[in-house]
């Protein structure tokens, strides 16, 4: 698929004018006072992973409306439960928290990690989840993008970015992690998700995005009908007229709105040939990145001219670890 979005020249001036209603940040204090501060951490039991260099724990911590939530924490073993800075990653779209041994990369670079699950998701690919959404009775679906797309406060991304937020401070409460040093990282949904955190937690130490979905919503349902994006024309194509309701919810989860608000060191990477998650909504939220936060955070983006949802793939890894290291460095 050859380069279908905006030339380079203009993603790196792309600063689109927001679409965001004018109670976005009403709406998500409510929706977090909402729910319980923090989780708390209802359970951690140790688990066999089958490594030896590697100790994991099966939490369960409240998220949206005190719903229990799963995630996997790991920790490099044989380490001692000294303070170290830890990694909260959310899982892409359709995806489940599967097994503990899959998602490594964080834990060998000497960090704690906790790998949320996605609720009500996780049957697409991958090795599967354990969190149920008791609320996906709303209008829409069956796919999450659809899920209560006539409402904000019925879509389904309103209740995974509220556990996502929930997910940072259950890990703050684990031990042996120093709870001014999480960073979010996340790649497709998780990186729409990490982005959300960062705009919604103001004392997170880092945030790293690739591939990032919910981003230019608007742009991205007339650029591609891949994915997420396209699971909303499909119903949007079945329920004509609802197209202003859609918009209004999608409103609400704008990355780039959460963009603005942020202020923690970003990081982020693109693919100049992803038509799942066009590069230009990646674009928008940089060059939006903490202008509503009064903060001038260290931010840097990564582009892959020939790649497209993969991005740099493990050389995008790379260039993460690196950064990480020395933003939030790992003892």
């Amino acid at each position: 698929m050859p380069a279908f979005d905006l030339p380079p020249t203009e993603l790196a001036h792309h600063r689109p004018a927001p679409d965001e209603p004018e109670d976005f940040d009403a709406f998500w204090r409510e929706t977090l006072a909402g729910s319980p501060s923090g989780g708390p951490v209802v359970s951690a039991h140790p688990v066999d992973n089958g490594l030896r260099l590697t100790r994991t724990w099966d939490v369960t911590f409240r998220g949206f409306g005190g719903d229990p939530v799963r995630a996997w924490f790991s920790t490099p073993a044989g380490t001692g439960d000294r303070p170290r800075p830890a990694v909260v990653e959310y899982a892409g779209y359709g995806r489940g928290r599967g097994l503990p041994h899959e998602r490594l990369t964080w834990v060998a670079a000497g960090y704690a990690h906790l790998l949320m699950d996605n609720r009500g998701q996780g049957d697409q690919y991958g090795c599967g989840g354990a969190t149920p959404d008791p609320h996906a009775d709303a209008p829409g679906g069956p796919g999450p993008a659809v899920r209560g797309l006539l409402d904000p406060h019925d879509h389904h991304y309103r209740r995974l970015i509220t556990d996502a937020v929930s997910a940072v401070a259950a890990v703050r409460m684990l031990p042996g992690v120093d709870a001014e040093r999480v960073a979010a990282v996340g790649n497709s949904q998780g990186g729409g998700l990490a982005l959300a955190v960062a705009g919604l937690v103001p004392d997170l130490a880092a945030v790293l995005v690739s591939a990032p979905l919910l981003c230019g919503i608007r742009r991205s349902l007339d650029l591609t009908d891949a994915g997420p994006y396209g699971e909303i024309a499909a119903y949007l194509s079945v329920h004509r007229g609802a197209e202003s309701a859609a918009y209004r919810t999608l409103a609400y989860l704008e990355g780039v709105s959460f963009a603005r608000r942020a202020q923690a060191p970003a990081h982020f990477g693109v693919g100049l040939r992803d038509t799942v998650c066009p590069p230009s909504g990646a674009y928008a939220a940089f060059n939006r990145y903490a202008e509503l936060s009064g903060a001038e955070p260290r931010k840097e983006i990564h582009a892959y001219p020939f790649n497209g949802h993969e991005g740099g793939d493990a050389v995008h890894v790379r260039h993460q670890l690196e950064w990480l290291a020395a933003v939030v460095p790992a003892p």
